[in-house]
């Protein structure tokens, strides 16, 4: 099978379980996929005249989604034109700030469903828990808008291949949220490294030294009456309700979350990808836990992950520490690459530097100055109707999150997994096999056909 094979092509033989280990998406390669892939047509380029905007809805608002609307705004042919969050007093304190920020009133929404109603909103931006980020980006496909999705895109594999599969079945630009793919300071590193700079790259390592303080455990309250809590919970179990979850502290639990390493993990799993050239591996191994706090997080504080690739003969290492640490090579979150005539230190989106032989000489690098707008080429997408100019397609989407997953489930079963990344099963392991999907609670429900 060609290596440089279209994106599309890819995914018509992917959702069949016919792709090879060794093949890799254009979105991973640095290749330009071949120009066969048709424009779509649900919303025809013609639709979007010189001076038209996109209009945006963006649902979670809570934190990360604000930068969202701060971003869209900046923009010249977009604009938000609605605010949805399950949490009414997060809604109305987000507009407050809107209409403060661009001197006009913004509408506001509890509920998404009213907003994929509305046939004059062109695209959502998401920004929901993440055990919503597919739901609602596979529900907005079916409604026919394009949408920007937080990582990680998944809250498990099951979910990705489903997320292309909406995306490619209605025609819609899916662009993930890994912002640094549209950084020219990292794409000049990623050049780098796929043109030989430092030899044959033969592994990488992400890091996430983030500082997570203990947070204790709030108990069972009573729901705020401004939330809507089933809505919050979604696909989810209806759990009692507690302030353990709303709004930042679902990220280390399983329901809602994915830990640090599905968390801000994400852009450095994506980068790994990226830089080695490869999809998902074959055997995976990670072991964690919690050595400090005795708070209520389910997911492991302190986590190593490796990934190994025995065809491509590669590996990927990943380590979550969240206190006091060394940093490695002056990085807490960045990547290392390896090569067979030098190393890439990348630190975060900021800077790059290879050193290069034994003595470690300095190599080309760059200090600040990186600049891209993952908004902006998203928009550019839309407008176009071309999946083809997108940096974070839905494919990455899927693998990115799917890294994290695969060392997220071996470390919760405490065992080394071996898996078939064509089939995306495990092998002999039903109780690994079980974790690739979840149960949706209705009417929170994946569709039986997308």
């Amino acid at each position: 099978m060609e290596k440089n094979q279209t994106r599309r092509k890819f995914i018509a033989t992917a959702v069949s379980g016919a792709v090879a280990t060794v093949v890799v998406p254009a979105a991973f390669s640095g290749e330009q996929p071949e120009p066969t892939v048709s424009k779509p047509t649900v919303i025809p380029k013609e639709a979007f005249g010189a001076n038209d905007r996109v209009r945006i809805a963006t649902l979670g608002i809570n934190g990360r989604g604000y930068s969202h609307v701060n971003s869209i705004m900046a923009l010249k042919d977009a604009e938000v034109v609605a605010l949805c969050d399950p949490d009414m007093r997060v809604a109305a304190r987000r507009a407050k700030e809107f209409e403060q920020s661009y001197q006009k009133k913004v509408r506001t929404e509890q509920d998404f469903r009213r907003i994929y109603d509305d046939k004059n909103i062109d695209a959502v931006s998401i920004a929901s828990p993440n055990h919503w980020h597919a739901l609602l980006a596979i529900y907005a496909c079916q409604a026919g808008k394009d949408v920007y999705v937080e990582k990680p895109a998944t809250h498990n594999i099951f979910e990705g291949r489903k997320l292309i599969e909406a995306a490619y079945r209605y025609n819609r630009i899916v662009q993930n949220g890994v912002q640094m793919r549209s950084t020219d300071l990292i794409r000049e590193a990623v050049d780098h490294l796929h043109n030989g700079l430092i030899g044959k790259v033969y592994m990488a390592r992400g890091l996430c030294l983030k500082r997570r303080a203990d947070i204790g455990n709030k108990g069972i309250s009573n729901v705020p009456k401004e939330l809507d809590y089933d809505l919050w919970c979604g696909p989810a179990p209806l759990a009692p309700f507690t302030e353990n979850l709303v709004h930042y502290n679902w990220h280390w639990h399983w329901n809602y979350g994915n830990g640090d390493v599905g968390n801000q993990g994400i852009h450095q799993t994506d980068l790994c990808l990226w830089g080695l050239n490869v999809g998902l591996p074959e055997r995976i191994t990670s072991m964690g836990g919690k050595f400090l706090w005795d708070d209520c997080k389910e997911a492991p504080e302190v986590q190593t992950s490796i990934y190994h690739y025995p065809r491509e003969k590669k590996i990927i290492q990943f380590e979550v520490r969240h206190w006091c640490t060394n940093l490695e090579d002056g990085v807490a979150v960045g990547n290392i690459f390896y090569g067979d005539k030098g190393y890439m230190v990348v630190n975060g989106g900021s800077s790059y530097q290879t050193y290069l032989g034994d003595k470690r000489e300095k190599g080309p690098g760059r200090e600040g100055g990186g600049s891209g707008d993952h908004f902006r080429n998203w928009v550019d997408a839309i407008k176009a109707r071309d999946m083809r100019i997108q940096n974070g397609p839905v494919e990455t989407a899927h693998l990115s999150a799917a890294l994290a997953h695969l060392g997220n489930i071996s470390c919760r079963l405490g065992c080394q997994l071996n898996f078939d990344p064509v089939a995306e099963r495990f092998i002999g392991n039903d109780d690994a096999n079980n974790m690739l999907s979840r149960e949706y609670r209705a009417p929170f429900s994946m569709p039986d056909k997308i």
